[in-house]
């Protein structure tokens, strides 16, 4: 019943959203946006009080890719329309392994990001650390397959798609902790 309330209750940012804002109700805050991730917000928003556990991942642009050690900066692409539904699925699944999970926050940043700024931020809150980890770990895995957003690396004198593109998959076919074992003897 918890979940099934939590998913009619589901607010999100659809398209791109200048504001970056967290939603007014629900405990999924997801999006795509062309702006700055508010990182600090995010945390704090998966922050409640059955909650013992917030887990956040920050992806960040860095100077190196596979073969490559000058990358200048990155610029991403999505498949607009389709990134928050995919993103939805990623809760679903997430809320299915681990039932007892709070909130997640999901947002991916399009467009042009120098070295340092982050590109994708995930955060769950749960009210064990074991649960609360492995569906953190979850969620981002879940993202960078089954998600439509590409990246294209930039260095001087050059630029290509980034080098480990694959096809995308279903969020139920991702592997992931098992929920079982990684909740038993959990606490805070």
């Amino acid at each position: 019943m918890k979940a099934q309330h939590q998913r009619a209750s589901r607010a999100r940012t659809h398209g791109y959203d200048a504001s970056v804002q967290p939603p007014g109700e629900g405990d999924d805050w997801l999006g795509l946006t062309d702006a700055q991730l508010p990182i600090g917000a995010m945390y704090e928003w998966c922050v409640r009080p059955d909650c013992g556990a917030v887990v956040l991942f920050s992806g960040t642009v860095r100077d190196h890719a596979d073969g490559r050690s000058d990358v200048q900066f990155l610029e991403y692409e999505a498949y607009d329309e389709m990134v928050v539904p995919k993103l939805d699925e990623i809760v679903v699944e997430t809320r299915t392994r681990w039932p007892d999970v709070g909130r997640i926050a999901l947002v991916h940043r399009v467009g042009r990001l120098e070295l340092g700024e982050s590109s994708v931020v995930a955060a769950v809150s749960a009210p064990h650390r074991p649960e609360a980890f492995a569906a953190a770990r979850f969620v981002i895995d879940a993202l960078k397959v089954s998600v439509p957003v590409w990246k294209r690396e930039i260095w001087e004198g050059g630029s290509d798609w980034g080098t480990n593109a694959a096809d995308l998959v279903d969020a139920s076919d991702v592997a992931g902790p098992n929920p079982v074992s990684d909740s038993i003897g959990a606490g805070s």
